[in-house]
């Protein structure tokens, strides 16, 4: 069994460098799901970065969550259907996400009202997978209506006023780009490559590098540099 020290490591590191890229989303998500009796203390992980980190990486967490959800659930589908046994289920996830559904998505919009666009997107897409009911989507849009903005809570403007840094709208801009761009790659995409990745990001998720432990420490002093200085 993996060092506990070490998982949360590893998915804390995973978490904080996501990016608009679905390879990146995927990784983080079969790592939280190889590692799934660790799953409640992962998904406090998951809150944890969500209320410690920028608009951008929020954002990135949040398509991740349903990435997550998304492949928490396929497989316990797929495991219903053959009858094949799982060591735990994938579902924990999902659950528990349903439970705390309302401080993720305050975690992500923030008092600056940033990223609406990106929960409305992803509430949507949950309740269509029917991982969310409609009636919690619909209390949860009263939430994202009182957080907008004049801007109409823009993912890389600055509503209600709050100033955004200009490096952070950039990464924005250009991860934007990148989702549009992967979305008209997937309607061309061949199942049969789709699933060589899958497993090759699968076999790849259980591996502790070394630069995973240095990113570890960097992450580790930087944030006390925060402290320190903040």
């Amino acid at each position: 069994m993996a060092d506990p020290f070490e998982v949360r490591q590893r998915f804390t590191t995973l978490l904080s460098h996501l990016s608009a890229s679905h390879t990146s989303l995927q990784k983080a998500a079969l790592y939280a799901l190889k590692n799934r009796e660790m799953d409640e203390d992962l998904h406090s992980c998951i809150l944890e970065q969500l209320e410690r980190t920028n608009m951008n990486t929020r954002a990135n967490i949040m398509f991740f969550i349903e990435c997550l959800c998304e492949m928490a659930v396929k497989e316990s589908s797929a495991a219903d259907v053959t009858g094949r046994g799982i060591d735990g289920s994938a579902m924990g996830y999902v659950r528990m996400l349903q439970r705390d559904i309302l401080r993720v998505v305050e975690c992500v919009v923030g008092e600056e009202g940033a990223n609406v666009r990106v929960v409305r997107k992803v509430l949507v897409s949950l309740r269509g997978r029917g991982i969310l009911m409609s009636e919690t989507v619909g209390e949860l849009e009263a939430v994202l209506k009182s957080r907008e903005g004049e801007e109409g809570g823009m993912g890389i403007g600055v509503p209600g006023g709050v100033k955004m840094d200009k490096r952070q709208i950039e990464q924005r801009i250009e991860e934007d780009r990148e989702r549009h761009k992967r979305l008209r790659e997937s309607i061309w995409a061949v199942p049969g490559e789709e699933e060589e990745e899958m497993e090759r990001l699968w076999e790849e998720a259980s591996e502790i590098a070394e630069d995973d432990y240095v990113v570890g420490r960097e992450d580790r002093v930087e944030r006390g540099r925060v402290i320190a200085f903040g």
